[in-house]
């Protein structure tokens, strides 16, 4: 996170234009659960920390409004006795490095380690009885929502410009600033608007269009190049992903942050015009149409003004770090919206495979989240590294139903 110094007769110029950037963040990134998956990136996360170091005294859990919850017995997930529980120990553990330190966490996670490598039937026990099970609801109280998949993608990439990598992979700018909203009584859904000094004043910050034109205000911020601009785009909707570099290596990178602008769908852009039916515009089938429209694809691209930027990643790391600061897990792991379920809760799922009617019901942990993730009964599957993952989750837009686990000493209010 970068911060800018400027003094208080800057303030009091710029003061008029806070209402400007209220509105702006006001403006965030809309559910539109007619389109194919395309989330914005997740929020910044930072490196996991490691479970040999001293821990802190636990800290207070803030309780959970139960408004959005019913409480539910474990015969009513369908599907819990057949799932294999087991498959998720890994990712409740590393939910663990950090949960330990919350007082309501701290018993059922220092008895999670104590447990050595348990077998099916000890891990559905274990939360069976140390667990209880919530349905979440919609603000209408349906139980009905949507799934949604993201991936680790592979680009083509170097660390310094050439013929073929032309494509900037930009670092967090040093005069982004940051601003808080709820300090000048703002309550806007995004309550840190991201805006520049331009002079005494402070504005919204650039636009995509601006910072991919060829003269870039954020020349010299390029922390890696690419050889495909659309691949880069999707690499901004994702969040995280590796540069296979030109001469060898793999750079990981990571989401650092964004521009501050709304996230506009190219997809339901392509579908406006005629250009895709609406079965065709998920990522491949705008993949697709980008390579036989070259001509038209700067404009598009351009429609959506959010702009991701990246930060490298430490080496040897089991897979990208999600808001919650640890490695999210292949298939065990999705983004929620923490304002219904606490960052690195268990969560089971009842959905479908992608394109399918074959059900898709598992125990996951809820490790990420992204800013088109809005809702109680809301899921982004992360489906993994590599192709195979990328054609899962371009693909999916499922109906979902979700249950919320808790420690038995969690607190919560006003639950039904």
């Amino acid at each position: 996170m970068y911060k800018t110094d400027f003094n208080k007769t800057a303030w009091r110029s710029a003061f008029g234009l806070m209402l400007t950037l209220v509105l702006l963040a006001c403006s965030s990134t809309s559910e539109k659960p007619q389109l194919p998956p395309d989330p914005s990136a997740r929020p910044a996360a930072p490196v996991a920390e490691s479970t040999s170091a001293p821990a802190p005294p636990p800290a207070q859990t803030q309780t959970l409004a139960g408004n959005h919850l019913r409480r539910a017995q474990w015969a009513d997930l369908p599907g819990w006795q057949d799932d294999d529980q087991a498959a998720a120990w890994g990712a409740l553990l590393t939910s663990c490095s950090t949960l330990r330190h919350q007082e309501a966490w701290r018993a059922v996670c220092a008895d999670a380690a104590a447990l050595a490598r348990p077998d099916r039937a000890e891990v559905r026990r274990f939360f069976e009885t140390r667990f209880l099970p919530y349905r979440l609801v919609q603000a209408d109280g349906g139980s009905e929502g949507l799934a949604t998949g993201y991936y680790e993608p592979l680009l083509r990439g170097s660390r310094t410009p050439t013929a073929r990598h032309r494509f900037p992979v930009y670092g967090t700018p040093d005069d982004l600033l940051v601003v808080d909203l709820p300090a000048f009584n703002a309550e806007p859904r995004d309550s840190r608007a991201r805006a520049r000094l331009d002079g005494r004043r402070i504005v919204p910050y650039y636009e995509r269009s601006q910072i991919e034109s060829p003269a870039s205000p954020l020349r010299g911020r390029e922390i890696a190049w690419v050889e495909d601009p659309v691949e880069l785009f999707f690499l901004q909707i994702q969040g995280s992903g590796r540069l296979e570099l030109e001469g060898g290596g793999v750079m990981r990178v990571g989401f650092a942050d964004h521009n501050g602008h709304p996230y506009r769908s190219i997809g339901r852009l392509l579908i406006d015009r005629g250009e895709l039916a609406p079965e065709r515009a998920s990522m491949q089938g705008i993949k697709a149409w980008a390579q036989k429209n070259p001509a038209k694809l700067r404009e598009v691209l351009d429609f959506n003004p959010r702009y991701v930027f990246f930060r490298e990643l430490p080496p040897g790391l089991d897979g990208p770090l999600g808001a919650q600061g640890v490695p999210l897990t292949a298939r065990r792991s999705i983004a929620a919206d923490p304002r219904f379920v606490p960052l690195g809760a268990p969560v089971f799922l009842a959905t479908t495979w992608p394109l399918s009617n074959r059900p898709l019901n598992q125990l996951m942990l809820a490790q990420d989240t992204g800013s088109a993730i809005r809702g109680a009964v809301r899921a982004d599957f992360f489906w993994g590294y590599g192709d195979e993952a990328g054609r899962e989750a371009g693909r999916m837009k499922q109906s979902l139903r979700m249950w919320l686990l808790l420690p038995r000493n969690y607190p919560v209010s006003g639950v039904e």
